[in-house]
């Protein structure tokens, strides 16, 4: 292998690692504040709401479908964790929520899986539904976490465990448990089945419309603890907050390398890509003088570079194909 192939392969494997450790050294070039303890923690505790969207969102890409309504499920269960404060009981704080929003999932699961509605159309209604039920809820206002209990249910999103903010701890938790589940267990593999090719899935005696059913119920819950960690560090439920979630957390998976058609990409990608994410808002944030949109803005552009450059390696090894197939003659 000569040398530009090596260097092929390597951008290849490890592209999207490697323009995150350039980034962060710019950053830090740039900024002396960059890699202080405050501003890496900080950065670290904004990326955990995120990335356990970015966790749910890409089981559920690699089925081949999206979820559009995460944003509006967060912003739910920040509103019905500071609603329940009035009892006082965190159990209720943080059970109820999950609880909703992965019913909420499950109706996704079983509208998209069973009635065969493309994803698009059903978590588009969803996301609709998910915060008309939030501004409902609260007449379109904020609602502060109850005075009594502000403090203990505070400690979710605002306490540390060995000098690590705890919803840290919490992200990489489920991002441990994902890894195992995608990379050492049968049902992670069937996964990658379902979304690589339903119908033959289904030909090897796999149910592709179980794994679609669990894969958004499993997104709706994340949705949900996200929510609660937002509602905890606001000490608010705000039915207006977690706008745009669901398209950085798209971003986010599909600029770790998940492809948006189904079947490729994985958990620790996501990380990457998620840490892109909340490397270039911070940057953004320290320059001062920018305006936070500028994110969207590279976010946007950054995705469709990605979705450009997933189209044209999937199209790669059908013209190889094709003229293969032509120099026989």
């Amino acid at each position: 292998m000569n040398r530009n192939a090596r260097i092929s392969t390597l951008l290849r494997k490890h592209g999207v690692l490697i323009a995150l450790i350039m980034l962060i050294i710019a950053a830090g070039f740039s900024f002396p504040q960059f890699l202080t303890y405050g501003n890496l923690t900080n950065i670290l505790r904004q990326s955990s709401m995120i990335g356990l969207i970015s966790l749910g969102m890409t089981f559920v890409l690699l089925t081949g479908g999206i979820d559009l309504s995460v944003g509006s499920l967060a912003a739910l269960a920040s509103v019905i964790a500071a609603t329940l404060s009035s009892y006082g009981n965190i159990g209720l704080m943080v059970l109820v929520p999950l609880a909703a929003c992965g019913v909420l999932g499950l109706m996704n699961g079983i509208i998209i899986a069973k009635m065969k509605i493309a994803p698009f159309i059903t978590t588009l209604g969803m996301m609709m539904a998910a915060r008309g039920i939030a501004l409902v809820m609260t007449g379109g206002i904020s609602v502060s976490v109850d005075a009594d209990i502000v403090n203990t249910f505070g400690t979710i999103a605002q306490s540390y465990l060995f000098k690590i903010p705890t919803p840290v701890w919490l992200f990489f938790l489920v991002l441990v448990v994902g890894l195992y589940f995608t990379n050492k267990t049968r049902a992670g593999r069937h996964v990658y089945a379902v979304g690589g090719n339903e119908e033959a899935s289904r030909m090897m005696g796999l149910r592709p419309d179980r794994v679609k059913i669990v894969v958004y119920t499993v997104n709706g819950l994340l949705a949900g603890l996200a929510g609660i960690i937002l509602s905890s560090r606001l000490s608010a439920g705000q039915p207006v907050s977690c706008d745009g979630w669901e398209m950085n957390a798209i971003a986010a998976a599909a600029i770790g390398g998940t492809q948006l058609s189904g079947g490729r990409g994985g958990l620790s990608g996501t990380l990457v890509g998620v840490l892109i994410i909340s490397v270039i808002s911070n940057m953004i944030n320290l320059q001062g003088t920018l305006n936070s949109w500028w994110q969207s803005i590279i976010t946007g552009l950054m995705l469709l570079l990605v979705v450009i450059m997933q189209s044209r390696m999937e199209m790669r090894p059908k013209s190889r194909r094709k003229l293969t197939t032509a120099e026989r003659f």
